[in-house]
C-alpha cells in the first residue's frame, strides 16, 4: 500500500511538472512570439530589419500585446501621430500628458510602420550597414540613434532576444539567413556618369572637365562657389527659366557651394526601393525633399495631399512614390 502510494504521489508531481511547462510554453511572451514571428521575418525581408529586433521590441514596448495601445489600437510600438497621420487616433500620457498615437486597422499595419519608420528616417539608416543578423549592433544602435530614452534600452532588447532565442527568426525555419533588400545608402546614393553614357538632353552641351552626377535617373551637377543658376544653365546651353523649373524655383535665388542643380526635369516618384521619407529635425522643406531624391516638389505635394504651404515636422512621413 504504501508502495502504491508513492508511485502516485511520483505520477503526481510528474504530471504537476508537465502542466507547468506547458504553462510556461502557453505564456503571453510565447504567444506573442508565435502569432507574430512570421509578420516579423516578412517585414525582414521587406525592409532589412531583423526579425530578433522587430519581435523584442514588441514584446517590450506593447508588454506582449497587453497594452491598451496594441490591445485596443493595434499599435505595438508606440508610435506617435506626427502632423501627417491622417488615420484614427487616440491619445494617452507618455513623455507628456494627452499624446496622439495612431490607432492601426490591424497588427500587421503597425508593423510595417515600424519597419518604415527605422528604414526611412536618417537617423537610423547606418543601422542597414550592419550585418542583419548582429542583433547586438541594432539594440545598442538604437539606444545611441535616441529611439528610447531609457538608458537600459539596449540591454533590455539584448535580454528579451537572449532569453527566448529571438535570433532564430533571422533565419528560415532551414536555418538560411534571410535575404534582406540594400541598404538605404546604397539605394539612395547619387552615381556618378560620364558625358557619353546617355540620358542627357540633345540640346545640352556637356563640360567633359565637370562630374556630372545622376539621382533617381535625372542628371545634375554640384554648385561650385561663385556660380548662380544663370550661370549654369549657360553652361548646359539652357535658359533660366528652364533651370529654375528643373529645380522647383520660380525665381532666382543665391547658390551654397555643393548645392544640388538639376539639369534635367526631375520625376514624379523616386526610385524603386525608395518608397517614404520620415522627416528629421533640421527644418527641412518639402523643396529640399524633392532635390535629395529627384522627384518634382508639386509630385510630392499631390502623393501626400499636402497643401501648398505644408512643410514637414519631425517624424512626419512624406511619400516618395505611389501607393500600390
Amino acid at each position: 500500500m504504501k508502495r502504491f502510494l508513492t508511485v502516485s504521489a511520483a505520477c503526481i508531481l510528474l504530471l504537476a511538472a508537465f502542466f507547468l511547462c506547458l504553462a510556461a510554453d502557453q505564456g503571453p511572451q510565447q504567444q506573442y512570439i508565435r502569432e507574430y514571428a512570421a509578420l516579423a521575418r516578412s517585414e525582414m525581408a521587406r525592409t532589412g530589419v531583423p526579425a530578433s529586433i522587430t519581435l523584442a521590441q514588441g514584446l517590450l514596448e506593447s508588454n506582449a500585446g497587453r497594452s491598451a495601445l496594441a490591445s485596443k489600437s493595434n499599435n505595438h510600438f508606440g508610435i506617435k501621430c506626427h502632423n501627417d497621420w491622417k488615420g484614427k487616433k487616440t491619445y494617452a500620457d507618455d513623455d507628456a500628458k494627452h499624446e496622439c498615437f495612431r490607432v492601426y486597422r490591424n497588427a500587421e499595419a503597425s508593423f510595417r510602420d515600424h519597419s518604415d519608420f527605422l528604414r526611412y528616417q536618417d537617423r537610423y539608416k547606418g543601422l542597414f550597414e550592419l550585418d542583419p543578423t548582429d542583433y547586438r549592433g541594432w539594440a545598442k544602435g538604437l539606444k545611441k540613434a535616441g529611439y528610447a530614452t531609457d538608458p537600459r534600452y539596449a540591454e533590455k532588447l539584448i535580454k528579451i532576444i537572449e532569453d527566448y532565442d529571438l535570433s532564430a527568426y533571422d533565419r528560415t525555419d532551414e536555418g538560411v539567413e534571410i535575404a534582406v533588400p540594400e541598404t538605404p545608402k546604397e539605394v539612395e546614393s547619387p552615381v556618378k556618369v560620364s558625358a557619353g553614357q546617355g540620358g542627357f538632353q540633345e540640346s545640352v552641351t556637356v563640360s567633359l572637365s565637370r562630374p556630372v552626377y545622376r539621382q533617381n535617373g535625372v542628371n545634375f551637377v554640384y554648385a561650385l562657389a561663385g556660380e548662380t543658376y544663370e550661370s549654369i544653365a549657360l553652361s548646359y546651353n539652357l535658359f533660366k527659366k528652364e533651370i529654375l523649373a528643373f529645380n522647383d524655383l520660380a525665381a532666382d535665388r543665391p547658390l551654397k557651394p555643393g548645392e544640388m542643380v538639376y539639369i534635367q526635369r526631375k520625376k514624379a516618384q523616386a526610385a524603386k526601393g525608395v518608397d517614404k521619407y520620415v522627416a528629421g529635425p533640421d527644418g527641412e522643406t518639402m523643396r529640399d525633399i524633392a532635390q535629395r531624391f529627384g522627384v518634382r516638389e508639386k509630385s510630392l505635394r499631390k502623393m501626400g495631399g499636402f497643401a501648398a504651404g505644408f512643410e514637414p515636422s519631425e517624424g512626419d512621413t512624406i511619400l516618395l512614390r505611389k501607393k500600390k
